[in-house]
Formats: C-alpha cells, sequence, structure tokens
C-alpha cells in the first residue's frame, strides 16, 4: 500500500457509533498515512448515483460531541501514536454561534494528499463513481493537494451495527455545551499532544468570537521538568496557531506571552470563561479572586479532564504530560552531529557525572555492552593508595596511622570520618590524590587507543 504524508479521514458513520468503530479505522488509516492526519465528520452522509453534492452536516455542540472528540483524539494516541491527528471543528456548532460552517473551502496548513473513508459501499459496480464522489465533496470543504487520492478503508474493520452503546439512551448527551464570547486559557503547550489537542478543541467549541491563549515563557518554566527540551517559545506559538487555524479558523485567535501565572486573565474585562484542567482548577480560582480584586466579573470555569496515557511506565505520570515526553527524550539524538575536524578520528572520551543515584552506573552499563571501555575514575583513585603507590605515604604522613587496618591498607571509612566535614583535609586527600588520579585514567585512556593530552583532561574535569 502506498503510503502518504497528509491525508483527512472523512466519517460517515453516526456520531453514537463511532467510538465503537473507531479503534479498526484509525489502525487501518495508519497504514496509509505517515504524518498528519484530519477527520471531519459527516453522519449519514451518502454517495448515490444522482449525487448531488451536499453540503458538510451542521454538527450540534453537544456533550456527545465533546465525549467524541475526547474518544478520538485518546483512540488516536493509543491506537496510532505517530501520527498527528486533527478533528477539525468548523462544521460543528453551538446554537448562540453566529458562525457560519464552510462559507468557502478550507485552507489547511498541510493539504491533504488522499482522502479515507468508513462509508460502505454495497454495490461494487458504483466504486468508481463514488470514489469520484468522494473526491469531488472533499475538494469542496477543504484545499487539498493536487491529484487527490480517494481510498476506501477494508472491509472487516467494521461490523459493530448490532453491538449496543451504553450511553445511546442518555438524553443528556444532547444538551447544548454553553457558549461564551471570549474565552481564555493558559499552559507550556511543549510538545503538542493529544491533551493538549482535547484541552484546545473543547475551548473552540465553548467559544463565539475570540480565544485568548497565554504560553508560559521566562520564569514560568524554571519549575519545569527538564526545562531544558522544551521547545523554543516562537516554535511553541507556531505548533499552537498552526493547529488552531486547521480546527476553525472562523475564531479569532489571540496568543500571548504569559510571565506569571495570571496574564491578561485578570485585567481583560471582556473575558467571561477560563479552560482548566483538575490540576489547574485551583489556578482558576485565583484568577477569580485576583479579578474581584479588580472589580471585573468572576469567570465561568470549565473543566477538561486529565488523558491518562496507555503508554505510561511505572515511573512515569498516569497523566499525558509534556514532562513525560520531554523524559523519553533522554537519550535521543536531539540535533543531528556536524562534522568537526576538531574531533581526531580515533576513540575519543566521554565524561559521565552525576550526583549519587542519578544513575551514572546504569548508562555505564548500557554503554558497556555498545562496546565502550568504561574507566571508573573511582575505582583508580582507590589504587593510587594501596601500599606501594605514590599517594600512600603521603597520605599517611598527613592524616597518621590510625587510618590504616591490620593489613597495612587504609581504612576509608576511617580516612571519610577525618575529611568529611573539614573542608581544608578534604581539600589536602584531594591535592594529594587527584594528580595521581589524572596520571593513572590518562595513561588507561591512552591504553584504550583514545587521543588526548593530559591537559586536555585536566580541563574537561575541571569544568
Amino acid at each position: 500500500m502506498v503510503m502518504f504524508r497528509t491525508g483527512i479521514l472523512v466519517l460517515t458513520s453516526p456520531l453514537s457509533l463511532i467510538p465503537l468503530r473507531i479503534a479498526p479505522v484509525l489502525a487501518a488509516t495508519a497504514k496509509i498515512v505517515k504524518d498528519i492526519l484530519y477527520v471531519h465528520l459527516h453522519p449519514g452522509l451518502a454517495f448515490t448515483g444522482n449525487y448531488i453534492q451536499p453540503k458538510p452536516a451542521c454538527i450540534p455542540a453537544n456533550r456527545e460531541v465533546s465525549q467524541l472528540l475526547s474518544n478520538l483524539y485518546t483512540k488516536s494516541s493509543n491506537v496510532c501514536s505517530h501520527l498527528d491527528v486533527r478533528v477539525v471543528l468548523s462544521n460543528i456548532k453551538n446554537h448562540s454561534s453566529a458562525q457560519q460552517p464552510f462559507s468557502s473551502v478550507q485552507m489547511l496548513s498541510e493539504p491533504p494528499e488522499v482522502v479515507l473513508t468508513d462509508y460502505r459501499i454495497t454495490d461494487l459496480n458504483q466504486s468508481n463513481l463514488v470514489m469520484q464522489c468522494l473526491e469531488k465533496y472533499t475538494l469542496g470543504c477543504y484545499t487539498c493537494k493536487p491529484n487527490l487520492r480517494a481510498i476506501f478503508l477494508p472491509p472487516g474493520i467494521d461490523g459493530t451495527e448490532s453491538i449496543s452503546c451504553p450511553y445511546m439512551e442518555d438524553s443528556s448527551l444532547y444538551e447544548n455545551i454553553p457558549s461564551y464570547s471570549d474565552v481564555v486559557l493558559g499552559g507550556t503547550f511543549d510538545k503538542l499532544h493529544t491533551a493538549h489537542k482535547i484541552l484546545l478543541s473543547m475551548s473552540c467549541l465553548l467559544t463565539e468570537k475570540r480565544l485568548l491563549i497565554g504560553v508560559a515563557d521566562g520564569k514560568l518554566l524554571n519549575s519545569k521538568v527538564l526545562k531544558e527540551l522544551i521547545e523554543p517559545y516562537q516554535e511553541r506559538v507556531e505548533k499552537l496557531r498552526k493547529f488552531l487555524l486547521d480546527v476553525n479558523p472562523a475564531i479569532q485567535y489571540d496568543l500571548v506571552t504569559l510571565e506569571d501565572p495570571y496574564g491578561p486573565a485578570i485585567t481583560d474585562p471582556n473575558l467571561n470563561c477560563i479552560v482548566v484542567s483538575d490540576e489547574t482548577q485551583k489556578g482558576g480560582e485565583a484568577v477569580n479572586r485576583k479579578r474581584q480584586e479588580n472589580a471585573l466579573q468572576e469567570l465561568a470555569i470549565h473543566k477538561i479532564c486529565l488523558v491518562k496515557d496507555a503508554h505510561r511506565t511505572a515511573d512515569e505520570e498516569e497523566k499525558i504530560s509534556s514532562s513525560t515526553l520531554r523524559k523519553r527524550l533522554l537519550g535521543s539524538l536531539l540535533v543531528p552531529p556536524k562534522n568537526n575536524p576538531k574531533i581526531p578520528p580515533a576513540p575519543y572520551v566521554i565524561g559521565l557525572t552525576g550526583s549519587t543515584g542519578s544513575g551514572k552506573t546504569a548508562v555505564a552499563q548500557i554503554l558497556q555492552k555498545m562496546g565502550v571501555t568504561i574507566i571508573a575514575a573511582d575505582q583508580v583513585g582507590h589504587e593510587t593508595y594501596k601500599p606501594g603507590n605514590a599517594a600512600y605515604q603521603r597520605i599517611l604522613q598527613e592524616f597518621g596511622q590510625d587510618i590504616l587496618r591490620k593489613d597495612g591498607t587504609i581504612d576509608r571509612s576511617a580516612l571519610g570520618k577525618i575529611i568529611f566535614g573539614d573542608d581544608e583535609k578534604l581539600k589536602c586527600l584531594t591535592d594529594i590524590v587527584w594528580p595521581e588520579t589524572a596520571t593513572l585514567v590518562k595513561q588507561r585512556i591512552t591504553e584504550a587507543g583514545a587521543e588526548g593530552t593530559r591537559e586536555d583532561y585536566d580541563e574537561r574535569q575541571h569544568k
């Protein structure tokens, strides 16, 4: 099967059945599209011999749709995590919204090369005609690549018509979600992921006119896990803007820098609603207290539930988070290596450092399995004060005979009691042991075939 970089999936199933069918549909789609997948909802869309290109269905923004969005994004994260999925909301409208769905062809940031659908062809003789109709329908909605291909997902991924959906009888699902003229939310939005997309999509459904988004930067990043791996501010903003304009270009998006916990949320009189998660609800309440102090109307607080991470390990957070994604980057090549003529072709030295319990031993074992020669500086340092070695007599002269065991070797625990807590004695021991350790390490490096000088090694260790 030919792989396409970008695609659009037109779902024609009833909304209530999509949660039951979406996993196999996405799995089949992931074999055809490899990077970006747009999802377009048109329940009940049919292509017949007398086909007249219909307008996209206008879908009410109710609780059923909000649950469906969460389900779609969550399933895509579980089934095809390599795909950047974007559910288009242009034809999903709140009852009070004045926005017109698809008044013209919607421009997408990454035009699709292929359109796929879960539509079932009942008459195989009509396949070519139906494919042409699907292409025409898609081109009437979105900007696409020239020579757009239409592909019907294979039979056998459906078969759920007889399965009852547990919430189909819940009448509350058809209640419209509230809507507000001006909505605000904030976040770091690093490594734009499934939970972000749900948060942003729900915010779009709540918004009639303007969505104000504070993007954290500056000192707000200081407490973040692995803040060094957070994407640059402009890169995060650009990804956000592209996603939002793809989802619904009819909304006004104001993206501002957030350098304190409140930003414009406590000063903008036009805001009506703030969108929060389970973790940031207290922050939303704090915003309202500040607005009261500023004589501004309190904001309605709309909470979005956290999304569980199906791929988490035992030591990772239960929810999908940017912090976890940054941790998973550890050990990954983030920037392609550049040719450096100053680095000799012979093996070179990697300095592995870190505090107690930071994982030096584990990393060294991994490197050793890859064929790397390991020189443990601690062990080399211990060798320097074995009986007969250069540092042995100098340590005895400085710290006395009481640090010796019966066999004449230096008792490290006895020596430790003397030097730890006494900076001068610690410096004295370092001045004795370090030069000898450096000489031995340099000798081991040379024996391993690496190039370098004693001065090079000393300088690296000093840094």
